[in-house]
């Protein structure tokens, strides 16, 4: 296959600094293709260079088989770039920058001297923005008068205006709200679909891993490696972007770190701050000291990860020790009472003489008696391990222990399951089956509800949502994890901390009408034989 792309030993300099250093890279129709990499890898710049606002030192770009010339009109070839930072004109109106370049003239006027049609240029940018799901007041409004957010939707919409063959998209994302952010990967996949092809820089790996075929890792201008989306971990990508083998050193924190991007970002104002002290050494003595107290910070943060672990580690602990002693009490006091019973009733059968019809009745009674042990084993060892997601998966599983659930509680249950949930791997599969299970048994001590619904759905192809809505009596505003399991409930720190480790995100709120709505997100490795994956919404 002919790549639509093709980058040929390319290079940047600005003075002596290599933003771009011999970078080889094919990109072909319909496919997407991620860029990770930290603030100085070269993304930008290569941005720029296919953009044609930048000229190269060194190397070629091939785009359609044709070779780029500098300087050159992207537009004109089908390329589209959406900046980092949004190029607009700030003094013009919001339909005038949308059709920059690409104005449409009132018909039979001829090409020489256009005249802008405005009527029909605002017509298609309300439809756009409406597909972006945007609303400005005006569109007369000058950008000027925008918010930033606001800006990279009109910087998005240009890019829509006429069918591009390839479109690269440059860290929009920093300025894009979520609602707006999950519209952009659904976009880049609209894209894939329709046959375009993408670039994608991002240092958000989660949206990497959500919506591209590969991922390129650059460092300081280079290209360190390159995989299949597929066949790479999160791990092996931080690793490179760090310049480590050592992937043992990103294993996460569990839930007491804010958020993995936030230690990155840290991570990042130390090194530049650092290079900074590098280069003036007037300031050595200044900048040091700062250092220092990021660095005080950074051990501190690392002490609070340890207490935090030390504390699951013995929550844990306890948590086991209890339920074996809730397991040995069951067993004891339940099946082996109903074994001894059962016991006595067939030796009262060996010794006593019955009439052929009591006889009959007291072996019925035992036989009733063994079935309710029989059962009564099947649920403690379905608590302990559900045997339904080993042999017909997550789904079953859970449409099994809801129904059970609902006969216990008597509480009304009903459940929304993807039509292609399709397999995942076990420890993920037992998790979330975990999760269900533990919402559940909140909701039965706690809820006073008489309805639950489950659902749970593919938003994309490596994102699953897992949503449990009661109608009872909600939580209170600001919950704090630690205070609830100092007063020793652990089941909503429990969730918190399975999501967590499988690197998901976990809402709770109050709904309007009542009762608390618990929604998790998973990600996960591509799910294949998905009919309609794209679902990336925040409503549930």
């Amino acid at each position: 296959m002919v790549p639509l792309l093709r980058i040929v030993n390319l290079s940047k300099q600005f003075g002596t600094l290599n933003a771009l250093h011999n970078l080889n890279l094919n990109v072909y129709r319909g496919e997407v293709i991620g860029l990770a990499g930290r603030s100085g890898a070269g993304k930008s710049v290569l941005a720029g260079l296919i953009a044609g606002t930048y000229t190269s030192s060194a190397g070629s770009i091939y785009f359609n088989n044709h070779r780029i010339q500098w300087p050159f009109k992207s537009r004109d070839m089908g390329l589209e770039v959406i900046h980092q930072e949004p190029s607009l004109a700030y003094n013009l109106d919001i339909t005038t920058n949308i059709f920059l370049g690409n104005e449409i003239g009132w018909p039979g006027i001829g090409r020489l001297f256009k005249i802008p049609h405005r009527r029909r240029m605002n017509e298609i940018a309300q439809q756009i923005l409406t597909d972006l799901g945007v609303q400005f007041p005006s569109l007369e409004e000058q950008v000027a008068n925008l918010s930033s957010e606001q800006r990279q939707l009109v910087a998005i919409a240009q890019t829509m205006v006429k069918p591009a063959k390839m479109i690269f998209v440059d860290e929009p994302t920093v300025l894009l709200g979520y609602s707006y952010r999950q519209k952009l990967l659904h976009l880049i996949q609209r894209w894939q679909q329709e046959g375009v092809a993408v670039m994608f820089g991002s240092k958000n790996l989660e949206h990497l891993f959500a919506v591209t075929d590969r991922i390129v890792t650059l460092r300081k201008g280079r290209m360190v490696a390159e995989h299949r989306t597929d066949e790479v971990t999160r791990e092996q990508v931080v690793a490179e972007l760090l310049g480590t083998d050592n992937q043992d050193q990103f294993t996460p924190a569990i839930w007491a770190l804010d958020s993995y991007y936030a230690a990155r970002q840290q991570a990042q104002q130390l090194q530049h701050k650092q290079s900074l002290l590098e280069r003036n050494l007037q300031q050595q003595d200044t900048l040091n000291q700062q250092l220092v107290e990021q660095l005080a910070e950074q051990v501190d943060a690392l002490d609070q990860v340890n207490s935090a672990l030390q504390a699951a580690q013995r929550r844990l602990l306890t948590e086991r020790e209890l339920e074996r002693k809730h397991l040995a009490r069951e067993i004891h006091d339940q099946v082996i009472q109903d074994l001894l019973s059962v016991n006595y009733q067939l030796e009262d059968l060996g010794e006593e003489d019955y009439n052929p019809d009591d006889f009959s009745t007291e072996l019925t009674d035992v036989r009733i008696s063994i079935r309710q042990m029989v059962s009564d084993l099947r649920r403690i060892c379905g608590n302990l391990r559900p045997p339904t997601i080993d042999s017909l998966g997550l789904g079953a599983a859970v449409q099994s222990y809801a129904s059970d659930w609902s006969e216990r509680c008597k509480i009304d249950f009903s459940l929304d399951l993807d039509d292609n949930l399709g397999r995942l791997p076990e420890t993920i599969e037992l998790s979330i089956f975990r999760i269900i299970q533990e919402g559940l048994s909140n909701i039965r001590k706690h809820a006073q509800a008489s309805h639950v619904s489950i659902t749970l759905k593919h938003t994309t192809p490596r994102m699953l949502m897992i949503a449990i809505a009661d109608n009872g009596v909600g939580i209170a505003e600001k919950v704090n994890l630690s205070t609830v399991s100092a007063e020793g409930h652990y089941g909503l720190l429990g969730i918190s901390e399975r999501v967590a480790l499988m690197r998901g995100r976990l809402r709770m709120q109050n709904q309007p009408k009542g009762g608390l709505l618990l929604h998790v997100e998973i990600p996960h490795p591509r799910v294949t034989g998905m009919v309609n994956p794209i679902g990336l919404s925040d409503q549930v």
